[in-house]
C-alpha cells in the first residue's frame, strides 16, 4: 500500500518556509506518513490565531490524519496547542529541526509536547536542503536574536542568535549553483547579528564578499530583511561595489519617531534611518528600499504617527510591509497604553496608501527600460529591485532574461523578451 504523503502548511516568515522544506525532507526520510504539520507563526497575537485556525481547518479536511503543530507558536505557547483536541504532537523550533525527532515520530515514540528551553540553544547547523521552488534559492545563515524589542515575541521563539559557518554557507550555495539557481536569497531572524558567536567575529559583509568570490558563477546574491544600523563598513562596500549583490535592502524600521523607537526599544533613531538610506543610495543610485513599520503602537500620537508616515518619503522607501500593532501577551509593549483599534485600523490604512503611491512611482521610473529580470514562473518574473513583471508569452522558470519593460496596473510592470 502506497504511503500516503503527509501535508505541510506554513504560516509566517519565508524562514519558516525554509524550515518546511527541511522539515519535508526529514520527514520524507523517516517515512512519515497520513499527517498534517502545521508550522506555526507568533510574531503577532492574530497570528497565533490563524495558526490555530489553520489546525482546525487541516484537521477538518483529513479527518483520520494525525496533526503536529511546531514553528514559533508551538514554542512559545505549547500548551495552547497540545490542549487542542485537534493536535496530536507539539514540537519545538530547536527539535523540529532534528532528524531523530521524525523517525520518534514514525513509531509514537515521543511524549505529547517536545518543546525544550530554545535559550539553552547554542549553535545553528546550516539546514543543508538545496533550496526550495524552481527559481531561487534561500539559505539559513543566521537564527535567533539578542534584541529585545518591547513589541517582539520572536526571540523566545527563536532563542539568542547564533551563526552557520561561511564555509558550511560557501559550500550549500556552491550546491545550489551546481543544481542551476541563479540567485540566492541569505535569510535568518537578525541577519545582520551574523558571526557574532563565529571565530574572529566576523560581519555579514565579510560573508557576502565571501560568497561572491567563492562562487564566481552565481549571477545573483540578495540579502533579506535587516537592521540598517548594524550595517557593517565591509557590507556598505560590497554595495557600492559588486553587481552580482542586488540593489534592493529591506529594512527592519518599525517606525519614525524617536520618542517610539526608544520605546520600542529599537538601536536606531529617525536620522540613523535615513542617514543609511541616503549613504547606500549614493553607493548604489538604483537601491531600493522595502521596510516593516508598526502603525499605532502604544502611545502613539497622531504626530508620532506622521514622523512614519513621512519616513516614507524622507528614507525613498518603495516596499512596504504594515503591520496594524496588535499587542502580544509577555511583551513589555502590551503593558502600555495603548491606541484604540479604529485609530490603528485608520493609520495602517494611510501607511498602506503611502506605499502605493511610492511603488507606482518606482514602476512609472522602470517603465520604458531594458532590464535583467529572473523569471518566477511561466509569466512572472522579478527585476533586481524587486519589481513584479508579467509575460503574455510563457517563459522558461528561473531563467534570467534580458527584457524592455512597459506599463504597469500599480503592482506590476509589463515584459517584453
Amino acid at each position: 500500500m502506497d504511503r500516503k504523503v503527509p501535508t505541510f502548511a506554513t504560516l509566517g516568515c519565508r524562514l519558516n518556509a525554509y524550515e518546511t522544506e527541511a522539515m519535508r525532507e526529514m520527514a520524507d526520510a523517516a517515512g512519515l506518513s497520513d499527517a498534517v504539520i502545521v508550522n506555526t507563526c507568533a510574531v503577532t497575537a492574530e497570528a497565533v490565531r490563524k495558526s490555530q485556525k489553520e489546525v482546525r481547518r487541516l484537521k477538518r479536511e483529513n479527518p483520520t490524519a494525525r496533526v503536529i503543530v511546531t514553528g514559533c507558536a508551538a514554542q512559545t505557547e505549547p500548551a495552547r496547542f497540545s490542549t487542542m483536541p485537534e493536535v496530536d504532537l507539539v514540537i519545538g523550533n530547536t527539535e523540529k529541526m532534528r532528524p531523530d525527532t521524525w523517525a520518534r515520530a514514525v513509531i509514537g515514540d515521543t511524549e505529547p509536547v517536545l518543546v525544550d528551553d530554545i535559550m539553552s540553544v547554542t549553535e545553528t547547523a546550516g539546514h543543508l536542503i538545496d533550496g526550495f521552488g524552481r527559481h531561487r534559492a534561500y539559505v539559513q545563515v543566521q537564527n535567533g536574536c539578542d534584541h529585545r524589542c518591547t513589541f517582539c515575541i520572536i526571540p523566545f521563539g527563536r532563542g539568542n542568535s547564533r551563526s552557520v559557518p561561511a564555509g558550511v554557507v560557501v559550500d550549500q550555495i556552491k550546491r545550489l549553483r551546481d543544481r542551476g539557481f541563479n540567485e540566492v536569497v541569505l535569510t535568518g531572524v537578525d541577519l545582520t547579528s551574523w558571526g557574532a558567536d563565529l571565530p574572529g567575529t566576523p560581519r555579514l559583509g565579510d560573508l557576502v564578499r565571501r560568497i561572491l568570490r567563492l562562487v564566481p558563477d552565481l549571477p545573483r546574491l540578495r540579502i533579506s530583511s535587516i537592521d540598517s544600523i548594524e550595517a557593517d563598513p565591509v557590507l556598505m562596500e560590497c554595495i557600492a561595489v559588486e553587481p552580482r549583490l542586488m540593489p534592493h535592502l529591506h529594512l527592519s524600521l518599525q517606525a519614525g519617531d524617536d520618542m517610539i523607537l526608544k520605546r520600542m526599544k529599537r538601536r536606531h533613531l529617525r536620522d540613523d534611518a535615513i542617514a543609511f538610506c541616503e549613504e547606500a543610495r549614493r553607493l548604489r543610485p538604483e537601491m531600493t528600499f522595502g521596510a516593516d513599520i508598526i502603525a499605532g503602537f502604544p502611545t502613539e500620537t497622531e504626530a508620532m504617527f506622521r514622523n512614519s508616515l513621512a519616513l516614507v518619503e524622507d528614507c525613498g522607501l518603495t516596499w512596504l510591509h504594515v503591520f496594524p500593532y496588535s499587542p502580544r501577551p509577555g511583551t513589555p509593549a502590551a503593558r502600555m497604553p495603548q491606541v484604540g483599534g479604529p485609530a490603528i485600523k485608520e493609520r495602517a490604512g494611510r501607511l498602506r496608501a503611502a506605499g502605493d503611491a511610492a511603488a507606482r512611482r518606482h514602476l512609472d521610473a522602470l517603465s520604458g527600460r531594458k532590464l535583467t529580470v529572473l523569471t518566477e514562473g511561466p509569466r512572472l518574473a522579478r527585476t533586481e529591485t524587486f519589481a513584479e513583471v508579467t509575460f503574455d508569452v510563457d517563459q522558461p522558470e528561473g531563467a534570467l532574461l534580458n527584457v524592455r519593460l512597459g506599463d504597469h496596473d500599480g503592482s506590476r510592470l509589463t515584459a517584453f523578451a
